[in-house]
């Protein structure tokens, strides 16, 4: 049976993982929601204004009062700035799993955040929502996504060949999932 009690903090050794606010809106712009290159890694818009970070930090912000909502602003411990997001954007309650989407701005990849970030999710899920599976997805042209999935200990399930049309080309999306078994035993 899942526990649902909506997004908590979470901390690790270089994050702090909590609720949105709506003074994360300058770091947001400045590092992620603005970048169209990550954002179209994770199938989103670009945000390029103040009001337009707004209205997306009005649907976060407005969702937490449902204790089945799972996103976190991803908060440098150092600058004390949000850096990017994690989420479970996808909750099975019937079926007890969840997917995470994460993504992390240009000037922070490959330091271990991301993994760092979706570890910490993971944990959370397993432990503390009684989640039996999770999942992830990648496109097959973002391999450092596909690094960060498998640090993380998820096992390759399959890809959806040219699920994505993008840039004027089709895209698989590649499928991977943890279950708490495995969870356990890797600890």
């Amino acid at each position: 049976m899942l526990t649902h009690m909506g997004t908590q903090v979470i901390e690790t050794e270089r994050l702090i993982m909590r609720r949105f606010k709506y003074s994360d809106d300058d770091a947001m712009l400045k590092y992620w929601v603005a970048d169209e290159k990550i954002q179209s890694l994770y199938s989103e818009p670009t945000y390029n204004t103040k009001d337009e970070v707004r209205g997306l930090l009005d649907k976060y912000i407005s969702s937490y009062e449902n204790s089945d909502y799972y996103r976190w602003a991803i908060i440098d411990k150092v600058t004390k700035e949000c850096i990017g997001q994690i989420a479970y954007f996808l909750v099975d309650s019937k079926n007890h799993f969840a997917e995470i989407e994460y993504c992390i701005g240009s000037a922070f990849q490959c330091k271990g955040l991301a993994t760092e970030a979706t570890k910490a999710v993971i944990k959370y899920g397993f432990e503390r929502m009684n989640l039996h599976k999770v999942q992830i997805c990648t496109k097959t042209i973002n391999k450092p996504s596909q690094r960060v999935i498998e640090k993380c200990g998820f096992l390759y399930e399959g890809t959806l060949r040219d699920y994505f049309f993008m840039d004027n080309q089709y895209v698989g999306r590649m499928y991977y999932s943890l279950l708490r078994s495995e969870f356990k035993n890797n600890r």
